[in-house]
């Protein structure tokens, strides 16, 4: 199955809570899934595509070590990818932390702040060049 999108951009949730892109406050128990989310995407943009987002972050969130990720990566990897998954409209990043997420020609993404010229222009289709979807509600809508 491919689980990711190309050409693509993903606002906001209609009911997000923010008016401006925020970084996710960490848990007291170290980062959580959302806050890996932000850290890999925002320090590489272009670098991942969901798929492989999804997967890393699984890996860091679980703390696996690299000796069992040397070993057995391949079948740590089948088995994440063996179970549905939550696509990237359900990230509380576009639901509550303000952030569009942009897909390019290669499946890769980046974050756009909601407040930016440019999420403005993603959110418009860039001319007809993407597609857009909603990041799903945080609520269901009455």
């Amino acid at each position: 199955m491919d689980w990711n999108y190309f050409n693509t951009f993903i606002t906001v949730a209609p009911d997000c809570p923010v008016i401006t892109g925020i970084i996710p406050p960490e848990k007291k128990t170290g980062k959580s899934k959302h806050g890996i989310e932000y850290e890999l995407i925002s320090g590489a943009p272009y670098h991942y595509t969901q798929e492989e987002l999804l997967f890393e972050v699984y890996v860091r969130h679980q703390n696996f070590p690299q000796t069992e990720l040397a070993e057995r990566g391949g079948e740590i990897r089948a088995d994440f990818f063996s179970k549905p998954k939550a696509c990237m409209r359900a990230s509380a990043l576009p639901k509550k932390f303000g952030w569009g997420i942009h897909f390019n020609e290669a499946g890769k993404m980046a974050l756009i702040p909601m407040e930016s010229p440019q999420y403005a222009e993603y959110a418009q289709g860039a001319n007809g060049t993407l597609k857009v979807l909603a990041a799903m509600r945080n609520r269901r809508a009455k």
